[in-house]
């Protein structure tokens, strides 16, 4: 592990000057990512600013109806929370699918989605990797890609994104409030705050550096019954093959509106807007599932060992749909 420096911060803004005064500095909070990597040798920071104990733990309602969820509220005390739990349900189902309970109990809501790939090329030093070293080539296109993207991919890069949270809070319409060096703060909508491969997978959110979220807010609970699904190799502690958190909400046999984000599928939380309007309107049944779930993969692409993924996740979709809808 290379030698860095550290200090504590004691305030949102002196933390942000601190990381964006040095272009060789990083935020620290819970450390369940970022020390893994430094201790491969793939995230090389000279200087770590903690901001794990900043006063950024707390979960209060918004005037609005909604909930404001601090950058260093811990997962578990996240899933936890009676109002998650009654409100936002998927949101609870999704984090506790994520992980270990140990981890959880470290791991804070901005640390989760901020994480980076899980991708075993991006790893490993010894193998090209466009996310680690730009313009090195990408060896999951012509390797092993089982684990990899079918939605979103470029020729530059096919990993995925590997936080469940994340994807409960995309068809939650969560929004991302920061704060930048500068004292200003902005609001980013979850699905602008992490961005597609391209020919830059090496930049992989909206933030600029130095700028740090202070919050998520979401808005109040949405109508319709809300439930997340994972499909993986093992029953704890594996990533998503596939992911869908879904929001159905009926009037009778009809759907008058719907939600899908799907996780494991593409380098951010993936809302499958094509499917929501298919949805919209239809009667509840199997044959409207099945078109919503073929609408949600009409563009994926599978790379070989992942081409078992897009039956998958058609599935996935299509059966947490039937059951969102009871």
């Amino acid at each position: 592990m290379r030698a860095f420096t550290y200090e504590r911060a004691g305030r949102a803004e002196e933390a942000a000057a601190a990381v964006a005064n040095r272009p060789d500095a990083k935020f620290i909070s819970g450390g369940t990512n970022l020390l893994d990597l430094m201790k491969l040798d793939i995230e090389r920071p000279a200087h770590l600013v903690d901001i794990s104990r900043l006063p950024l733990d707390r979960i209060e309602e918004t005037v609005e109806g909604g909930l404001r969820i601090g950058a260093q509220v811990r997962n578990s005390d996240l899933a936890a929370e009676p109002r998650v739990r009654s409100q936002y349900p998927m949101l609870s189902q999704a984090l506790l699918a994520g992980a270990s309970g140990q981890i959880r109990n470290k791991a804070s809501t901005a640390g989760n989605l901020l994480q980076r790939t899980r991708c075993f090329y991006f790893y490993d030093r010894n193998m090209p990797c466009n996310k680690r070293e730009p313009g090195s080539g990408c060896a999951a296109l012509q390797g092993f890609n089982r684990m990899h993207a079918v939605l979103g991919a470029s020729e530059a890069c096919i990993a995925v994104h590997p936080s469940d949270m994340a994807v409960a809070m995309a068809g939650l319409d969560a929004r991302i409030e920061t704060l930048s060096p500068g004292g200003e703060a902005r609001t980013i909508p979850i699905g602008d705050l992490h961005r597609l491969p391209g020919a830059t997978p090496d930049v992989e959110t909206a933030l600029g550096h130095g700028e740090m979220i202070t919050a998520v807010t979401l808005p109040p609970p949405p109508p319709g019954r809300q439930l997340y699904r994972k499909v993986r190799d093992r029953a704890s502690y594996a990533f998503a093959l596939v992911s869908v958190a879904a929001i159905v909400e009926k009037s009778g046999d009809r759907i008058r509106s719907a939600r899908i984000a799907m996780g494991g599928v593409a380098a951010k939380p993936w809302r499958a807007t094509a499917a929501e309007q298919t949805l919209a309107g239809s009667v509840a049944s199997d044959g409207a599932f099945t078109e919503a779930a073929e609408a949600a993969l009409a563009e994926a692409v599978g790379h070989g060992d992942n081409d078992f993924k897009i039956p998958l996740a058609k599935r996935t979709v299509r059966h947490t749909l039937a059951a969102a809808a009871n």
